[in-house]
């Protein structure tokens, strides 16, 4: 049995090895490069293929792992978005993801970013920076006299809100699937634009899918109340960036907080060598803004949970190459 792992990272790297070494019926295989047209001959030889990437799979590469015999994909993350789902299903293969590695990492990230929002930590650190260590105008809010509405209440939703009830926040929620615990303590609204309306911040949990895409836009922004805080910790695609920069420009929009950006391929994760060097204007523009704090999609990142999607992964393609079956199977 082989199963062989693209895009290894250095910091998953001891992970892999030691899951290699837990299971010695695993021949295992890896490179730092993404699965792609360039690589995928690389999989030649192995029952399946562990993954992590942002880029697309496309019918070729598909293709091409099935006619090498490999008919199993884990995925070591959770969206399945840049998937050719028709490919897939052409070629019968399976495909896992990992629905959770650390749900309370994302959602204790979310809130970090929060607070440094409320508190103006940017403001005072670009202030202290050049000897200004004056308090006003840069007066602050409190978490705890806000309502924050949370978009989508899986779980990271669930994690975030355990954290925002825990600062006294008023909690309110929006998702097609109501959760049940949730229903009976009564947080959820009926529609999208209530959840706009009632907010003093937005916290965003959704999934990438083809119905949400920039459900963040001029209209969606129009709905809010006046210097609302965003936070989207979730899929970049939810954002029209356009938009909110024209909300940020008005100030309906008194702050963003962006771990993910709709156009972060091929730029997140990349040293640029200096700022003027990043290839994007607008991504800059964001940057740049006291009021904005983008980070390179890192929420997801600790020990744990870089650890749990490592080992979810590869237990997941060694399962459904022994049995065809794993609890992480997604529908394409």
């Amino acid at each position: 049995m082989k199963i062989y792992a693209y895009g290894i990272r250095d910091d998953e790297k001891p992970y892999l090895d030691s899951w290699a070494k837990e299971n010695p019926d695993v021949t295992v295989g890896s490179t730092k490069e993404l699965l792609d047209e360039s690589t995928v001959d690389q999989a030649k030889g192995s029952d399946g293929v562990v993954v992590y990437q942002q880029k697309p799979y496309t019918a070729e590469v598909i293709d091409k792992l099935a006619s090498y015999g490999v008919k199993f994909m884990s995925l070591r993350n959770v969206g399945v978005d840049n998937i050719d789902a028709d490919a897939i299903k052409r070629n019968g293969m399976k495909v896992t993801n990992v629905p959770a590695y650390s749900p309370e990492a994302i959602a204790e990230f979310t809130v970090t970013e929060l607070m440094r929002l409320l508190r103006k930590t940017k403001v005072f650190d670009n202030k202290i920076a050049h000897g200004d260590l004056r308090w006003a105008p840069d007066i602050a809010e409190e978490l705890n006299q806000l309502t924050v509405g949370v978009f989508a209440t899986g779980r990271i939703g669930r994690a975030a809100i355990k954290i925002y009830k825990g600062f006294g926040a008023k909690v309110i929620g929006y998702d097609v699937y109501r959760n049940p615990e949730l229903e009976k303590e009564g947080i959820y609204v009926d529609t999208p634009e209530e959840l706009y309306r009632q907010s003093d911040v937005l916290s965003i949990h959704a999934p990438a899918t083809k119905e949400n895409e920039h459900m963040l836009n001029d209209e969606a922004f129009s709905q809010m109340k006046d210097g609302v805080y965003i936070l989207n910790p979730a899929r970049g695609s939810l954002v029209d960036t356009d938009a909110l920069i024209r909300a940020l420009d008005s100030g309906k929009v008194a702050g963003a907080a962006l771990d993910v950006y709709e156009d972060e391929v091929g730029i997140f994760n990349t040293d640029f060598g200096s700022f003027d060097a990043i290839p994007d204007e607008r991504l800059k523009n964001l940057i740049k803004r006291d009021n904005v704090l983008v980070s390179p999609h890192i929420a997801f990142y600790t020990k744990r949970a870089v650890r749990n999607m490592v080992y979810f992964a590869m237990d997941a393609n060694k399962s459904l190459i022994i049995s065809g079956k794993s609890d992480k199977l997604v529908k394409l």
